[in-house]
């Protein structure tokens, strides 16, 4: 077996064993029968790992580089999320609420095609001037979080069209 194919069952391993549960498009058997019109699966662009107890986001969740959404809500998530973060460049759902997070990266101001960002109830203080680099950004939920009044209003700045969710 080649090592990418071993890189790749590890991979789905871990994912498993951490409480994954991915979405899967609809197919039938005309669509399947030929892989020239076979639909994209819907499966490798949702990862929903809430309420798994992790304590740390897996490794292997950073090499899924078609990720579009991405639910660690329910967790118990602490410091930061990794700066790995930033190789998920298709990403535009990000749940990350209902954890014990402190810290956001400032490589999260790389995820151009973030649309939706929830930290909702976090232990969230500060935050990183970065976010306001997401101009696609629509939502951003900073609820049951103390944030500095300061950090906000400079994101605030940059974010115009956003919708800042506060306490």
């Amino acid at each position: 077996m080649q090592n990418t194919s071993k890189a790749i069952i590890l991979a789905v391993v871990v994912l498993l064993g951490a409480g994954c549960v991915e979405t899967a498009a609809p197919t039938n058997d005309s669509q399947t029968s030929n892989p020239a019109t076979a639909p994209a699966a819907a499966s490798s662009k949702r990862l929903d790992l809430s309420g798994s107890g992790l304590e740390k986001v897996p490794s292997s969740v950073f090499s899924k580089t078609d990720l579009e959404e991405l639910d660690l809500s329910g967790n118990r998530l602490t410091g930061a999320l990794p700066g790995e973060i930033r190789f998920l460049q298709r990403l535009r759902m990000l749940d990350a609420s209902d954890n014990d997070m402190t810290g956001v990266p400032a490589e999260i101001g790389q995820l151009s095609s973030l649309q939706t960002l929830d930290l909702s109830n976090n232990r969230l203080t500060g935050l990183p001037m970065e976010l306001g680099n997401l101009k696609n950004l629509r939502t951003l939920d900073l609820r049951g979080n103390d944030v500095s009044k300061q950090d906000l209003e400079g994101i605030r700045a940059k974010l115009t069209s956003t919708e800042i969710l506060t306490d």
